[in-house]
């Protein structure tokens, strides 16, 4: 495996990212290393709140939402998935596969940083690795926060369907056409995401860790991993996650928003099926598309440190 990175001094002076960087390294599972990227802010000895990005994100998105916990005393953990963000990104698209992703993350948040006691806040592709996680460690997790994502499954007892198995539902297209576009640019797609105006110096900071084209190979790879097709792999897996999730009866609460494009309805499942999701205030915010964390910001942050704090509360009784 053949590993790429992107040039030091990336993310300098990027709007609202004032973050200190720091770095560890985990298995590529092909007997190498590669470096993963995180933010680690406020006090180490802060209840650890986990923040995990999707795709074409990095943990540039979670910028506002880093500052407004680490201002509450809370530890804001913001790693970016390997291939994204200030990550080492192995350079073919074959070399990436849903469960390296949980792998990547597993050796990052456990076994290197030891979290325990930790808040996960998800959005995105961060929602199906960070939940693979939990169902691995649920006693390492003690509250959840889903923001615009799902964990789609497949019982993996039930027979494939007869004949030629072939990509098919509404992300079918997008996955063909990003397989094969000779140029792709992932920060533009911003525009199909997010209800309010892209700003240049935001869009630059989606930009900033792919100053050529083949450092994308991460981007372009995670549209490749959607659940087009019934023998995708992961859907056994997250089939299996499910089961303990259906046991999970720590917090659990959902913030999406009402202009989705990915996973508008998706907070029902863990609503109806999650024990601990019962009671929340769960909300869906107006004005948001895609990426709430851009479009409605203050009222993201509202409800999550109000959230944090009521919880800290109820559990200290």
């Amino acid at each position: 495996m053949r590993i790429l990175t992107t040039p030091a001094g990336a993310a300098a002076g990027l709007f609202e990212y004032p973050f200190a960087s720091h770095w560890l390294e985990v298995p590529t599972g092909e007997g190498g290393r590669l470096r993963v990227h995180y933010v680690d802010e406020g006090p180490r000895a802060g209840r650890p709140v986990v923040f995990l990005h999707g795709n074409p994100s990095w943990s540039y998105l979670w910028r506002r939402q880093i500052a407004a916990v680490a201002a509450l005393g809370y530890r804001a953990i913001a790693p970016d998935l390997v291939g994204l963000g200030l990550s080492d990104k192995p350079s073919e698209m074959g070399d990436y596969s849903v469960a390296r992703h949980v792998a990547w993350m597993r050796a990052a948040l456990v076994e290197q940083l030891d979290l325990r006691d930790m808040t996960l806040v998800l959005h995105d592709w961060g929602g199906i690795v960070g939940l693979r996680i939990l169902a691995e460690f649920p006693e390492r997790v003690a509250r959840v926060v889903m923001s615009n994502t799902g964990l789609p499954e497949r019982d993996p007892a039930e027979p494939l369907p007869p004949g030629p198995i072939e990509a098919s539902g509404p992300f079918a297209h997008f996955q063909a056409m990003a397989r094969d576009l000779p140029l792709w640019e992932p920060w533009n797609y911003l525009e199909m995401s997010m209800v309010t105006p892209v700003r240049e110096d935001v869009r630059a900071g989606y930009r900033a860790p792919y100053p050529e084209q083949a450092l994308t190979v991460g981007s372009r790879a995670f549209t490749q991993l959607l659940p087009t097709r019934p023998d995708n792999p992961m859907l056994g897996d997250n089939w299996r996650a499910w089961r303990v999730l259906e046991r999970f009866e720590r917090p659990f609460l959902t913030i999406y928003s009402d202009r989705d494009i990915v996973a508008p309805a998706a907070w029902r499942s863990f609503v109806e099926r999650v024990p601990g999701a019962q009671g929340q205030p769960h909300v869906i915010l107006e004005g948001g598309g895609h990426f709430l964390q851009e479009d409605v910001p203050e009222a993201y942050n509202r409800h999550l440190c109000e959230w944090l704090g009521a919880t800290d509360v109820r559990e200290r009784r």
